[in-house]
């Protein structure tokens, strides 16, 4: 029998819908029902939180990965000896580790269990090249690399001879599956029952080191703090995670995207159903299996699951939220999944750096699905110019924000530090996103486009969404990506890539008349390509630089 989430007995048939989402009171969680937690203070350890729900409910399920489940006083008691492993071999607070898997009950046990020593916990992406991931691992100054054989790929060989750049793995690898990738994680962690020593961990202190996805260059360190993590788990009781919550999540743990739901179900007491790897009838199969009450899923996932034709069989009703972030997700999308799919959906809009987020409910704001909501509270969201002067009400800028969740910096990188700082007149710090938004007069923000994809063409902006959004409308379209090349003539000329519905045979001049007729002169397209897919990171953003890239070879 598979392993079981508690919380998918308790829940049972409850549905929650747009018609009765609003109602929530906004502190349902621990607060609302009056439970002396540490999610009280105004700051805290979510690795003590972890621990205060082992002694209060030790049995009750923390993890389920397939067959396999930890409780929470497995959870903890797997984590004490990572932290006292570390401890044993030296490291201090502050001192880095690189993970670099598949999610696993490992894996979790380790950056939680590093978290208790005061240990940084760099999490490195599988699907990057091996001379990235050897330049990761050296940036963050990490002194052991937990894997898997899934792993193996991009961690390689040790480099005998390195080319112009590498930097060789001679840090030891500690296989957390038990292959042959490197030293076996059960031997490696100390003995049961040991206790760590108790270490002091401050608000400033970092809690990870995220790689930005490289999408734009060579992939630079976020440094997030222990702070940080904790607004984000404070805010979990805005949607309703308790110690019922089941969360199924099938983004790699890896990404910022992940974790803003991820630790917050734990510190709540909740279960977290892992999937290793996406694939959407497998995630309806485990969502329906555990009585899920919330998700994270990135933009394309909603898509392709909205496109099953059994979509409609699963039973979903006991969703509560579910959570987007990490790519535009259209609008058209939302408000199919609003329509079809049970309880609330909720958009984050933001960076890994942190800074400002802004936040729509969309079940609440069904005419705004265009956008991506207002700022959060506490949250100070600006748009500047080129110059980085503020521009008037209704003007578009990059968008820049200040909140109590931002980076320290990138790693060992002060010069890239400043080139992602905006200060106001008044000294105030503001992340830049890169971004380019404009507000509403009701203080929603929409976003057009990355200011690099901008397309500049005989001296006009040409924004590659605003040429998406209307290839979208075309029965003949399932997904578009639209980015810049260059022209003798006009500088640059707008170019489409179309993955088309199935079985569709829509010559591709057809459909650069069709877009013609219904865009200005400068915005008519110079070609469409049919492509079998995007290409895209493994948080589902589609690589631009790379369609760019097949243009120019």
């Amino acid at each position: 029998m598979d392993a079981q989430c508690d919380g998918a007995a308790r829940v049972g048939r409850v549905r929650v819908n747009q018609s009765n989402f609003s109602d929530f009171n906004p502190l349902w969680g621990f607060y609302h029902l009056g439970m002396n937690t540490l999610l009280d203070h105004e700051f805290g350890l979510i690795p003590d939180l972890i621990r205060q729900h082992a002694a209060d409910a030790p049995d009750r399920t923390a993890l389920v990965e397939g067959t396999r489940r930890f409780s929470y006083a497995e959870l903890d008691a797997r984590m004490n000896r990572v932290a006292s492993a570390l401890q044993r071999d030296g490291f201090q607070p502050g001192d880095a580790l690189a993970v670099c898997a598949a999610s696993s009950l490992e894996y979790v046990a380790l950056f939680l269990g590093a978290l208790r020593a005061g240990v940084v916990v760099a999490p490195l992406a599988p699907s990057s090249t091996t001379e990235s991931l050897h330049r990761m691992v050296g940036d963050a100054r990490a002194r052991l690399l937990f894997t898997d054989a899934y792993a193996v790929e991009a961690v390689g060989p040790v480099f005998k001879n390195p080319g112009p750049g590498a930097v060789p793995l001679t840090v030891p690898r500690i296989a957390l599956d038990g292959s042959a990738v490197g030293s076996p994680f059960e031997a490696w962690l100390a003995a049961p029952g040991v206790q760590p020593t108790a270490v002091n961990i401050t608000a400033k202190d970092a809690f990870n080191i995220i790689y930005s996805s490289g999408t734009t260059g060579e992939p630079k360190g976020i440094v997030q703090s222990h702070g940080m993590r904790w607004t984000h788990v404070r805010r979990g009781s805005t949607y309703n995670y308790t110690a019922s919550t089941v969360t199924v999540l099938s983004t790699p743990l890896y990404s910022n995207t992940t974790l803003v739901v991820f630790f917050p179900t734990l510190s709540f007491g909740g279960c977290v159903v892992l999937m290793p790897k996406f694939d959407a009838i497998g995630y309806l199969q485990l969502a329906q299996q555990h009585r899920a009450t919330h998700t994270m899923l990135v933009p394309v996932q909603y898509q392709r699951l909205m496109a099953l034709p059994e979509f409609d069989n699963f039973d979903l009703s006991s969703f509560q939220v579910k959570f987007s972030t990490s790519a535009p997700f259209g609008a058209a999308v939302k408000a199919d999944v609003l329509k079809r799919w049970p309880g609330g959906l909720v958009e984050f809009y933001g960076m890994t750096e942190g800074g400002g987020t802004c936040i729509l409910d969309a079940h609440l704001y069904p005419d705004k699905l265009h956008t991506v909501g207002k700022p959060a509270e506490g949250h100070d969201i600006r748009l500047i110019d080129e110059a980085g002067q503020e521009v008037p009400v209704g003007e578009a800028g990059e968008v820049v924000g200040h909140s109590a969740g931002m980076m320290t910096g990138y790693y060992g990188r002060p010069e890239k530090t400043r080139e992602a700082e905006w200060f106001d007149p008044q000294g105030k710090r503001f992340i830049r996103t890169g971004d380019v938004g404009r507000f509403d007069a009701e203080g929603f923000l929409t976003l057009f486009d990355r200011k690099k994809d901008m397309i500049i063409s005989g001296g006009f902006n040409i924004y590659p969404s605003d040429l998406e959004a209307v290839l979208n409308e075309h029965p003949a379209v399932f997904e578009v990506a639209v980015v810049g090349v260059p022209s003798t003539d006009w500088g640059e000329t707008p170019v489409a890539f179309v993955v088309r519905q199935p079985d569709d045979e829509t010559p591709a001049y057809n459909l650069m008349q069709w877009v013609s007729a219904r865009v200005g002169k400068t915005q008519r397209l110079a070609a469409v390509h049919f492509v079998d897919e995007l290409p895209r990171s493994a948080i589902g953003k589609v690589l631009k630089r790379e369609l760019r890239d097949r243009l120019a070879s």
